[in-house]
């Protein structure tokens, strides 16, 4: 699905429907903006105000909506801590200044980790009908905080293996809590880890087939 473009007066949206996994945070926030089930366009910019339609745009995990200020008001900055999320039952959301697979930059996606998406690295919303079982919550790893906490983070996927991340990296529970402060991590996209989010090398186990480096 190519990238949908809707420009309004003071700001332009732009919105990538195979990144999407259906958060509805923006339907939610904003239901006169992004107007669900309807026939023809369904991105109304100019239905609020910039700064409404930049905060919903944010609120989105995967990246799949993106906006541009025309209207001289700033744009989406990169984030103070590098964070990955665990979703309970579901992908890996990271917000960062991101490079992913060598693709152009961006600062929010949600990456799989159940396995079974056919987009990988990320999620499709096949955790859903796969009934992918895991808890975004567990017990935190001792750690010291970091000097830096933003900076570029580097996302690679292992061929047949787990996501190697590289650069300042904060892991966190689904309500908030931190699990692990890092500059090098490998986090699993198996599903088969018994020490999620990090790869235990089920992956060979199991013999996980996907591409990667």
């Amino acid at each position: 699905m190519a990238k949908e473009t809707a420009r309004g007066r003071e700001i332009t949206i732009h919105f990538e429907g195979k990144r999407c996994i259906h958060s509805r945070n923006c339907v939610l926030s904003h239901p006169d903006v992004f107007v669900p089930n309807v026939e023809g366009e369904w991105i109304h910019p100019d239905a609020t105000s910039p700064d409404e339609v930049a905060m919903t745009a944010r609120l989105c995990p995967s990246g799949a909506i993106t906006y541009e200020r025309t209207d001289g008001g700033p744009q989406e900055p990169a984030p103070i801590v590098n964070l990955v999320r665990m979703r309970e039952d579901g992908p890996l959301a990271f917000n960062a200044e991101l490079r992913i697979a060598g693709e152009e930059p961006r600062l929010r996606a949600t990456l799989c980790r159940c396995g079974l998406s056919k987009e990988k690295p990320y999620c499709d919303g096949s955790h859903v009908d796969g009934g992918f079982i895991a808890s975004g919550e567990r017990e935190p790893k001792a750690s010291e905080p970091l000097p830096a906490r933003n900076g570029p983070l580097d996302v690679v996927p292992q061929k047949n293996g787990p996501l190697e991340v590289t650069g300042n990296l904060e892991v966190v529970t689904g309500t908030g809590h931190t699990v692990d402060r890092t500059t090098q991590t490998w986090l699993c996209r198996c599903g088969h880890s018994q020490n999620k989010p990090f790869c235990d090398g089920s992956h060979a186990k199991v013999g996980f087939i996907a591409d990667g480096a």
